[in-house]
């Protein structure tokens, strides 16, 4: 009976041993999986977290970019207004200027104006009396819809130079815009 005990008792120890053995190569590959596993998470919240970074800095310069693109309009809308003041004002002095001024200005319009048409008529605002013989034209007429300056046409009517002053002054203005606008605000 003691040989059977001790065979029993070394099935024992070995059954323990075996058991041990696959608890710990158990534990082992438990191990292994919950390591292989932690370290996707890992991976995973990192990717994650570089595409949060990424979307963040990308909103970011997102709302930058809105923002500068607002605050130029709003320069721009400002600046368009400070220039529409001075195309404004400028007209405003042209067009209240003192009789003898206006007729200086008028006299050298007709002299250019007469490299083209010889002897031109002149079409004037109701608020201005100048003769014909004062502006040097064969002909004065008073036209409503000229506020002030001058048309001077050819007798038949076939040429006509526009010389009112909202004309010229717009055509220089859009001519020397980017101009004026660089030396107001750089």
């Amino acid at each position: 009976m003691a040989v059977l005990a001790n065979v029993t008792q070394e099935i024992l120890k070995t059954a323990e041993d075996e058991v041990s053995r696959l608890k710990a190569d158990a534990k082992a590959e438990a191990d292994k999986i919950l390591a292989d596993a932690e370290s996707k998470i890992a991976e995973l919240e990192e990717k994650e977290a570089k595409k949060r970074d990424e979307e963040v800095e990308r909103l970011k310069r997102q709302e930058i970019s809105s923002a500068e693109l607002e605050s130029k309009k709003i320069v721009l809308a400002k600046k368009k207004d400070i220039l529409a003041k001075a195309f404004d004002e400028t007209l405003s002095e042209l067009e209240n200027a003192p009789a003898e001024k206006k007729l200086e200005q008028y006299k050298a319009m007709v002299k250019k104006v007469k490299e083209v048409i010889p002897d031109p008529k002149a079409v004037m605002s109701v608020n201005d009396s100048f003769t014909a013989e004062q502006l040097g034209v064969s002909e004065v007429i008073k036209d409503p819809r000229v506020v002030s300056g001058l048309i001077l046409q050819s007798q038949d009517g076939q040429v006509e130079v526009d010389m009112q002053y909202s004309t010229i002054l717009q055509s220089i203005w859009n001519r020397e815009i980017k101009t004026v606008s660089d030396i107001l605000f750089g």
